[in-house]
């Protein structure tokens, strides 16, 4: 990723405020922050992705699942944009980003009681069906 396909990232999408920050995140409802020394295919890939989270226009979750829908529309933005920046799609770091996420929803989903998988309702709280009966 160079300067030229930053700067043509910028033009095509003047809605979208874009930063220099740490590491690659969205902001909603419009900024994106790229870090400084950001120069590889992956993340020229992982900008079109914070893109895809600027356009998707889905910012909110209540719970983890909606979070991981959240990311794979934005992941399938980025590949529905990747062509028309001749950005090379990298089917492996995309599931690598994904599995973060399920890795995540995995970890909070273990009842830290007894073990079992818990599940999520809608206010975002996770209940252990063994240990709330």
């Amino acid at each position: 990723m160079d300067a030229t396909f930053l700067a043509r990232v910028r033009a095509d999408f003047p809605d979208i405020r874009f930063v220099t920050g740490e590491r690659f995140i969205f902001r909603p409802p419009r900024t994106v922050v790229v870090p400084k020394n950001a120069d590889s295919e992956a993340d020229a890939l992982r900008l079109l992705h914070e893109v895809g989270h600027a356009l998707s226009r889905r910012w909110s979750f209540d719970t983890e699942v909606e979070r991981l829908k959240i990311e794979v529309i934005a992941w399938a933005k980025a590949r529905e944009l990747a062509p028309l920046y001749g950005v090379t799609v990298d089917d492996e770091l995309i599931e690598s980003e994904l599995d973060s996420y399920r890795d995540f929803l995995h970890q909070k989903s273990r009842c830290p009681s007894c073990g079992l998988t818990r599940f999520q309702t809608p206010d975002g709280v996770f209940h252990c069906p063994k240990c709330e009966i």
